[in-house]
């Protein structure tokens, strides 16, 4: 089974797979599962909430590095790509309880790196929370099928 594959059969599912504890820690719904395109739903919870009571903003940018980091994975390639860079712009602000949806595409992918952008939307996707891009490198460790 392909890492694409085992994203996918995890639709509509809490994705509890993830070979990332930290993935596992923030508890992401797969809602769709493309080659290059993840959108996964997160639901907020207290202890992402910075001082003012609201999704703490390093918490966003690590949601949009993780997922980001599952799309290059849905690609089903055998190297790991380590992140270069992560740019990340805040637009507005959630609370607790609150869900949230963060969706990627691959921008362009070349032989040595990739570059991958990662949208954070409120629940009815009429809000823009957050839009984060990232390069990443290739390296050469081999990823565990």
């Amino acid at each position: 089974m392909t890492a694409l594959d085992k994203i996918k059969s995890f639709i509509g599912n809490e994705f509890t797979a993830s070979p990332s504890p930290f993935m596992r820690w923030l508890k992401p719904i797969v809602l769709r599962a493309e080659q290059g395109a993840l959108e996964f739903e997160y639901t907020v919870r207290a202890e992402w909430l910075n001082p003012a009571g609201n999704l703490h903003g390093g918490v966003t940018a690590a949601i949009i590095d993780d997922i980001i980091g599952a799309t290059v994975f849905s690609l089903n390639e055998p190297d790991f790509y380590t992140t270069i860079n992560l740019g990340t712009d805040y637009f507005s602000s959630t609370k607790a309880d609150e869900k949230i949806i963060a969706s990627t595409r691959i921008i362009k992918k070349g032989k040595q790196f990739l570059n991958v952008q990662c949208e954070i939307w409120n629940s009815d996707k009429s809000r823009m929370l957050a839009k984060g891009t990232s390069n990443l490198f290739k390296t050469q460790t081999k990823i565990e099928q």
